[in-house]
């Protein structure tokens, strides 16, 4: 009989089975696929740190302001006010919200969620700018900053999750306390199930959310090895698809959508390994690719060349850099030999030593490390593929176990603070390999944090792109032109700037609320 079905088909059957043993959504959950399957427990300290696992904990909590398409909108503060002779902020919380075992959310949660995150540092909220909060009365809070702090909005108050006090204030040890009563919040779902074996995670619609009940019941992410498949197997309702795939799956009546090019995927070198720590060394591998071409073979034309910059065309912070980097293979090979290499029979060798190379990459990176082996082979530098979980390579990159890496991320697309995440904050180790910013770029850096006015930031952002050219910590490769579908039930919309702070994800739960009808980004 399963010889006669079509393999979507076939999978959607197995993926029924299979349920039936692991907790497989019921019928009438909302599944979205995805093909890692596991982002950590579903709480707001145990999460994986990348965006498809706050994501997940963003449908349970809420943040006292959220994003939709246009920008800002309340959430559990509904108005908020900014006093630049204090350089404060003011929030007026909603009244009446609900915490999901029925306790009632006050200014005194928000107040201990600022104290308990200086306490025990979450990676995605840099708390350093605040200098005091203040619980003014049950539905009132202020917040005091240092000194004006341009990205406050989005870095802290739009993507700090609130906690419960009554739930969190004996916790010391925020990341091991995983168990339902971590994952509960003020979001518009309450968790149900969490399987880290299947990648499943499971939430059910919160009956007494303060914007009303969501229009989904049961929401869930699942791990499918095909999302193609999956989708029309109708297996799942909503996944990314391949761009090739996206006139087919339009015809069979699927909503389809490209995404900004809010993520870029990037080589990295490490920095405390010689000759990767040499300036010249990465522009020799630089100049050693043809970017365009690169984009054609290897992503098969569906994305843009990286700019040394990092920040993407898309970004509304991009400023091209003056210092490229172009296809010269000439230029590399005189570049390493400025490092003390001369051409052997073997390849490059300096002090008798051959120079070789491993590359980590992940297997959806395949054919990038082949296109980046052939062309570093064509200057006489080996490098050997090595294939890892995305979980480990991120790992090894962490504690510098490795020469080079592919690696990528989101968060390109909002605010510019991304620069100095990944630049010198806690993302650094993991997304630049251990690089030491120079004390010109450090400057440049710490200072557009700190200003309000726009064009005056924006003249320092664009001065923070050519340094990185010039220096060079990573080489973007490219950002790839990403294609989602989903079966029209939902109306997800591409939110601007990203989620929170960045992530180029449609799932934003704002599209689930009732009412909800966002335009669908191109």
């Amino acid at each position: 009989m399963l010889k006669r079905l079509a393999p979507w088909a076939i999978l959607g059957l197995l993926l029924a089975v299979l349920g039936c043993a692991c907790g497989r959504p019921p019928t009438n959950a909302y599944v979205i696929g995805d093909p890692q399957g596991d982002w950590g427990f579903p709480s707001p300290f145990a999460h994986n740190p990348r965006g498809p696992g706050y994501l997940r904990v963003s449908f349970l909590f809420d943040t006292l302001i959220w994003k939709d398409a246009r920008g800002f909108v309340p959430a559990l503060a509904q108005s908020w006010d900014y006093d630049p002779q204090t350089s404060a902020y003011v929030f007026h919380l909603r009244p009446g919200v609900l915490w999901h075992d029925g306790q009632p959310l006050t200014a005194a949660d928000v107040a201990f969620t600022f104290a308990y995150l200086k306490r025990h540092p979450h990676s995605w909220v840099d708390l350093k700018p605040v200098q005091k909060v203040e619980s003014i009365d049950p539905l009132t809070v202020r917040v005091t900053l240092a000194r004006p702090y341009a990205p406050f909005l989005e870095e802290i108050a739009g993507s700090m999750f609130i906690l419960p006090q009554h739930i969190w204030q004996g916790i010391e040890e925020p990341a091991r306390f995983q168990e339902p009563r971590a994952a509960i919040g003020a979001g518009p779902y309450q968790f149900a199930d969490y399987r880290r074996e299947h990648g499943l995670y499971r939430f059910a619609a919160f009956d007494r959310y303060y914007q009303g009940r969501p229009t989904v019941p049961v929401i869930s992410f699942v791990q499918v090895g095909n999302e193609l498949l999956a989708l029309k197997g109708k297996a799942i309702q909503a996944g990314a698809i391949p761009p090739e795939a996206a006139a087919e799956v339009r015809r069979l009546g699927f909503t389809v959508a490209a995404q900004p090019h809010f993520w870029g995927l990037k080589l990295l070198f490490n920095h405390q390994k010689f000759p990767c720590q040499e300036p010249a060394f990465r522009r020799a591998l630089a100049q050693a690719l043809d970017l365009p071409d690169l984009v054609g073979q290897a992503a098969r034309g569906h994305g843009l060349p990286g700019s040394p910059g990092l920040l993407p065309p898309d970004s509304p912070w991009f400023q091209a850099p003056s210092t490229r980097y172009a296809f010269d293979p000439a230029a590399s090979r005189r570049l390493l030999a400025s490092l003390g290499y001369h051409p052997g029979p073997e390849g490059w060798q300096r002090e008798g030593k051959i120079l070789e190379l491993s590359l980590l990459t992940a297997p959806a990176y395949a054919r990038v490390a082949e296109y980046l082996q052939k062309a570093f082979r064509n200057i006489g530098v080996s490098v050997h593929p090595r294939p890892l979980d995305h979980t480990i390579l991120d790992q090894k990159v962490r504690t510098h176990d490795f020469d080079l890496a592919l690696s990528g991320h989101g968060g390109l697309g909002g605010d510019p603070k991304i620069l100095n995440d990944v630049t010198q904050g806690r993302f650094a180790a993991e997304f630049l390999g251990g690089y030491q910013p120079s004390a010109d770029l450090s400057r440049l850096l710490a200072g557009q944090l700190f200003i309000l006015d726009d064009p005056s930031r924006r003249k320092l952002v664009a001065e923070i792109q050519e340094k990185l050219a010039e220096e060079l910590p990573t080489l973007p490769l490219y950002y790839p032109t990403q294609y989602f579908a989903h079966d029209g039930r939902v109306p997800w919309f591409f939110t601007r700037g990203g989620i929170a702070k960045g992530i180029p994800i449609y799932f934003n739960k704002i599209a689930l609320l009732p009412g909800a009808k966002p335009p669908l980004a191109p």
